[in-house]
C-alpha cells in the first residue's frame, strides 16, 4: 500500500434516499483510513439523477455525518460541476477513446456516447481482496454518457476522483465490478490510478445482503431517535467487518484513528447484529452519571412531569432502577407504554388472587401483610433497601420467603414483574409503602 503521497478518500453517496447504515459504515471506513494517515476526507454528493436526487435527502446525509462525529474536509456536488465532464468527454472524443453512438437498436434516435474499449487484460491489487484481474473484452463498448451534458456514473466518479486526487478508493463490495471500466476511463484520460479496497458487505441476520427491508434497519440518523448514542454507533459500525487484533470491544473515535488498519479488514461480510449495538450503547451508557442518565431519558417523561401524580423525588430515586434495565431509550419507552412505572407515581390496582402466593392462603397473606406493615412501621432507622430487609427477613424465613415477600412486592406494585420489594420500599418510602400495603389489606378484607 502506497501512503508516501498524502492521502484523501472520498464518500460519494446519491441522494436519492435517505442515508442507509451501509453508506454510514462506508463512510466511516474511509474517514478512519483518512485520518489514521492525517489525510483528507472529502464528502462528493452524486446528484446527477436530477429526477430522484432531493435537498432533504443530501441533507439527511450530512446530518447523519456530522451526528456520528465524522467532519469531512471539503463537500463537492456533482450538479454544480457538469461544465468539467463536458470538458473531459470532448477530450476523450478528440482523443478517439470516446464516440457517439446510437443508443440501441431499439431506441436509434437517443444518441449516446460511448468509451471505445481497448478491449485489454485489467490488474489491480485491492487491498482487502488482493490481486484482481478483469478482462474488459466481455465489456464491449459502454456508454458513458447519455449526451454531451448529461454524463452517467462511470465518467463522473473517475473525473471526479481524478481532479481530487483521491490517492484511495474504499467502498462496498458491490462495487467492485465498476473498476475495471474505471480504470479504463481514468488511463484514457491520463489520471493517475488511485488504490482500491473493497470492502465486505453488511449482511442480514437472516442471510443475505443486508437490505432496507430488514426490520431492524432504519435510515441512519433515525437510531438517534431511538436513544443510540454516536459513540455507540460508530463503535458498533468499525466491529463490522474489521477488528482490532485483540479482545477490545469498546473503542472511541480517537482510539479507533489510531488503531485502523486496512489490512485487518476481513473479506468477507459481517453479520448487522441489533442486540450488540444494544449492547455497546449500553456499555457507554453505563459511564454516565446519574445526572446525565436523567437528562438522556427526560424527553421521554414531558407528559408524565405535567400530571398531578409526578414526583421528581421519587423520579430521582427510580433512575438507577430504569438505567439498570435500559439498553437504549425504546427500552425506558416499553416501561413507559407498558405501565410499569406507573405504579411508582400511583396507588396501583390490588388483584385479590394473584397477591396470594402460590403456596399459600387468603388469611396467610393478611397476617403476613400485617406484619410486614408492623414491622414497618417500628422500624426508625434510615430507610434503605438492605436495612428495612434485614428488619424482615427474619419473619420471612420463618414463614417463607415467598409467602411474604411476593405479597409484599404486589401491594407495592401491583405487578407480577417488578424490582424486589426491598427496593421498592426504599423507593417509595416508609409513608407510601405503609399506605400501599394497607389498601391491599383492605382490598383482600373486603
Amino acid at each position: 500500500m502506497n501512503t508516501e503521497k498524502k492521502v484523501i478518500t472520498r464518500m460519494a453517496p446519491s441522494p436519492t434516499g435517505k442515508f442507509h447504515i451501509g453508506g454510514v459504515r462506508t463512510a466511516l471506513f474511509n474517514y478512519l483510513f483518512a485520518k489514521h494517515h492525517n489525510g483528507t476526507f472529502i464528502i462528493r454528493s452524486e446528484d446527477t439523477d436530477k429526477e430522484r436526487s432531493k435537498p432533504e435527502y443530501e441533507e439527511n446525509m450530512l446530518d447523519t455525518l456530522e451526528w456520528l462525529g465524522m467532519k469531512h474536509d471539503a463537500f463537492y456536488r456533482q450538479s454544480e460541476r457538469t461544465e468539467i465532464y463536458q470538458e473531459h468527454i470532448k477530450k476523450l472524443i478528440d482523443s478517439s477513446n470516446a464516440y457517439e453512438a446510437e443508443a440501441s437498436k431499439d431506441n436509434p434516435d437517443m444518441p449516446v456516447i460511448r468509451f471505445k474499449n481497448p478491449n485489454k487484460i485489467v490488474k489491480f491489487t485491492d487491498l482487502i481482496l488482493g490481486d484482481i484481474e478483469f478482462d474488459t473484452t466481455e465489456l464491449g463498448d459502454f456508454v458513458i454518457a447519455r449526451n454531451i451534458e448529461t454524463p452517467i456514473y462511470h465518467l463522473t466518479v473517475v473525473v471526479d476522483d481524478g481532479l481530487m486526487e483521491i490517492s484511495h478508493i474504499l467502498r462496498g463490495q458491490e462495487h467492485i465490478n465498476n473498476t475495471p471500466r474505471q480504470i479504463l476511463i481514468l488511463e484514457a484520460l491520463g489520471f493517475e490510478r488511485p488504490e482500491y479496497a473493497h470492502i465486505p458487505l453488511i449482511m442480514s441476520p437472516r442471510g443475505g445482503k443486508l437490505s432496507k427491508r430488514d426490520p431492524e434497519v432504519i435510515p441512519a440518523y433515525e437510531y438517534k431517535d431511538q436513544g443510540i448514542l454516536p459513540e455507540a454507533l460508530v463503535n458498533f459500525l468499525a466491529f463490522i467487518g474489521w477488528n482490532p487484533g485483540d479482545e477490545r470491544e469498546i473503542m472511541s473515535m480517537d482510539e479507533l484513528i489510531a488503531d485502523f488498519d486496512i489490512s485487518k479488514v476481513q473479506k468477507s461480510g459481517g453479520a448487522f447484529n441489533i442486540d450488540k449495538m444494544h449492547w455497546i450503547n449500553k456499555q457507554y451508557l453505563n459511564e454516565f452519571s446519574d445526572t446525565e442518565f436523567a437528562e438522556y431519558i427526560a424527553p421521554l417523561f414531558t407528559e408524565l412531569k405535567s400530571t398531578p401524580i409526578y414526583d421528581e423525588s421519587v423520579m430521582q430515586k427510580i433512575i438507577p432502577i430504569i438505567r439498570e434495565r435500559t439498553n437504549y431509550l425504546i427500552d425506558v419507552q416499553d416501561m413507559i407504554t407498558d405501565g410499569e412505572l406507573d405504579y411508582y407515581f400511583a396507588q396501583p390496582e390490588i388483584d385479590t388472587e394473584k397477591i396470594i402466593w402460590k403456596k399459600d392462603v387468603k388469611e396467610g397473606t393478611i397476617r403476613h401483610l400485617e406484619e410486614a406493615h408492623e414491622l414497618i412501621s417500628n422500624f426508625n432507622g434510615e430507610f434503605t433497601a438492605d436495612l428495612v430487609k434485614e428488619s424482615l427477613w427474619i419473619y420471612a424465613e420463618e414463614v417463607g420467603k415467598g409467602n411474604l415477600l411476593w405479597p409484599l412486592r404486589y401491594a407495592l406494585s401491583g405487578r407480577d414483574k417488578s424490582p424486589d420489594p426491598f427496593t421498592l420500599l426504599a423507593t417509595l418510602g416508609k409513608k407510601t409503602s405503609l399506605e400501599r400495603i394497607t389498601f391491599a389489606l383492605s382490598e383482600l378484607n373486603k
